[in-house]
């Protein structure tokens, strides 16, 4: 039980650190050690992936007391993967699919996420997922990395954004795959600048990225 506790305080500690000292610290050693010239614009985007399936998503509802909520239920294992980038300061947003998650995929996601306004320095706010290693990797010169503490998925807001279209699919039932994809895209049109800004704004991120950087 003692080293339960401690594990857990050790975690509070990592992240109280990462917003007091690192996150401020990685943010001015990204932009002293950037040439200017090369870029003409500056970003924090919030990066993540989800798996989208056929299985039925379950959620609350409100029915009359004594009464047992009835639907559709599906349960199927076929899905999909939904790999995203959200900036809190313009809203802007990147989506790219797949049938899986690899490492070699995320390389695939941040190379052609670097197309995507190529003249921007992209700031990336990522989690310590196994396959976001990185070591072997090529990356965009375009694209700078800062990883929260482990266990804190609090701290990357792009979660939100995946909980906004989940909520919007729990208790459908969607034939196939692609009728799932099409409600996907749908939402993905919704999903404007200013509703993400909503989404995801984090006073932390937003206060320590305009510090440094201008908009």
């Amino acid at each position: 039980m003692f080293q339960e506790n401690l594990i857990i305080q050790k975690d509070k500690d990592a992240e109280q650190t990462f917003k007091e000292e690192k996150l401020p610290s990685k943010l001015r050693e990204i932009k002293s050690s950037t040439a200017k010239n090369k870029f003409d614009s500056f970003n924090l985007y919030f990066q993540d992936e989800s798996r989208f399936g056929l299985m039925t998503k379950q959620k609350r509802g409100l029915v009359s007391k004594g009464v047992k909520p009835i639907g559709k239920y599906q349960h199927s294992y076929q899905s999909f993967w939904l790999w995203g980038c959200f900036s809190p300061i313009t809203g802007n947003s990147f989506y790219w699919e797949t049938s899986s998650v690899s490492n070699d995929l995320f390389e695939g996601f941040l190379q052609e996420f670097s197309k995507q306004n190529p003249k921007e320095l992209k700031i990336l706010i990522i989690d310590n997922a196994g396959f976001h290693a990185t070591k072997n990797m090529t990356i965009p010169e375009n694209i700078k990395f800062i990883r929260i503490p482990p266990y804190t998925p609090e701290l990357n807001p792009a979660e939100k954004v995946w909980q906004w279209m989940k909520e919007r699919v729990a208790m459908k039932f969607f034939e196939d795959l692609e009728s799932l994809k099409k409600k996907i895209t749908e939402m993905i049109t919704q999903l404007k600048s200013e509703l993400i800004k909503s989404i995801i704004g984090y006073d932390l991120y937003t206060k320590a990225f305009l510090s440094e950087f201008s908009v």
